[in-house]
């Protein structure tokens, strides 16, 4: 999907002040000091290869905008995994007068000069999902060292009572990616202690399936079909491309995780190519990030949205709200996915995995 863009219309500062004050009330407490001239929210996400910002995300946090405040408009850019693209769309969006951006940051390490100089203009920066260095006034996300703990549990039960004589290879997400690093390290922290050896191990830029999949086919010459006995992918999107390497060079029953329970991925889990996933409810992280944003347009409190506080290298104290997930395997698709509606049976369940499904009690 490529990225898009959506028309904004803008009224006169007057009329844009008093609709917004009046049709936002409801986004948190405080008084309206410090609320914003105009009526729009910029919404800036990272890339479109992995499905859930199309998808997801960004509808979510689109329909929860208008909800709180139904003449804000939402700004929206996405970044294509282009850093430099970013900066321009984020500049755009505080030359054009936005007063509050969600960031979710392609290069999370890049942001501090342009955040910085945006927030010393009264720029409102909400981190979404990655924690953006630089003066952002809060930052909603996942637990992702945890997240990361779950992964690696997630392929010590994947892989059994055989656990601490197996080895594991990792394919790690992008080292631009801070959350990247967390995943690695909750992952590490099980992995080190409860099976043999994590015997080849690589950060992938972008996040990229292509690439996945090369550094799996490397993995698999370097060690040999027999010298690994499950795979760690930092995301569903690459463990596409690993399941692909993994099939081309004749490798079955090998346990591989992945992470953000994307479709294919979860049709992957039922025909048995991929072991489990990691189910981080997007709705709640979306609609909460939304109802911050709105909430700062209006100059208002976000002390109910964002009960915690965070560091980054570059400020300390950052208001944050940070969710929980759940490991995902074939068992547990309809108690997870299902019934919290973010696929239908249907979805997953299309005529090429109708058989796998029905095996799994899908349908």
């Amino acid at each position: 999907m490529n990225a898009m863009t959506r028309r904004v219309v803008i009224g006169t500062a007057a009329v844009s002040m008093a609709l917004t004050l009046s049709a936002c009330g409801e986004a948190g407490g405080g008084d309206d000091a410090g609320a914003s001239d105009n009526n729009m929210i910029g919404l800036l996400l990272p890339e479109n290869k992995t499905t859930r910002y199309e998808t997801f995300d960004r509808p979510l946090m689109e329909k929860k905008i208008k909800a709180l405040c139904s003449d804000c408009e939402v700004k929206y850019n996405n970044a294509s995994q282009d850093t430099e693209q970013q900066k321009k769309q984020f500049d755009a969006l505080v030359t054009q007068g936005v007063k509050t951006i969600i960031l979710d940051a392609v290069d999370a390490t890049a942001t501090k000069s342009w955040v910085d100089q945006a927030a010393d203009k009264g720029v409102k920066v909400v981190a979404y999902d990655r924690l953006a260095e630089g003066d952002v006034a809060a930052y909603v996300s996942y637990d992702n060292e945890k997240i990361g703990e779950l992964q690696g549990q997630g392929m010590v039960d994947a892989l059994g009572s055989d656990a601490k004589n197996s080895n594991v290879v990792m394919i790690n997400g992008s080292p631009t990616d801070p959350n990247a690093a967390l995943f690695k390290k909750g992952a590490h922290s099980v992995l080190d202690k409860q099976v043999k050896k994590v015997v080849y191990e690589q950060d992938i830029p972008d996040w990229s399936p292509d690439e996945a999949n090369k550094k799996m086919a490397a993995a698999i010459t370097s060690l040999g079909k027999g010298g690994f006995d499950g795979v760690y992918s930092a995301n569903d999107g690459m463990a596409g491309g690993i399941s692909t390497a993994l099939k081309k060079s004749g490798i079955k029953d090998v346990p591989l995780g992945g992470q953000d329970a994307e479709l294919a991925g979860l049709q992957r889990i039922v025909k048995g190519d991929q072991s489990f996933t990691i189910y981080k409810a997007i709705k709640p992280e979306a609609e909460t990030t939304a109802s911050i944003a709105v909430a700062l347009h209006q100059g208002k409190s976000i002390d109910k949205f964002a009960p915690t506080t965070v560091d980054s290298k570059s400020k300390k104290g950052i208001p944050a709200k940070l969710y929980g997930a759940k490991v995902v395997t074939k068992e547990n698709i309809k108690d997870t996915i299902i019934k919290d509606k973010v696929y239908k049976v249907s979805q997953i369940c299309t005529s090429q995995f109708a058989a796998a499904c029905k095996a799994a009690g899908l349908e």
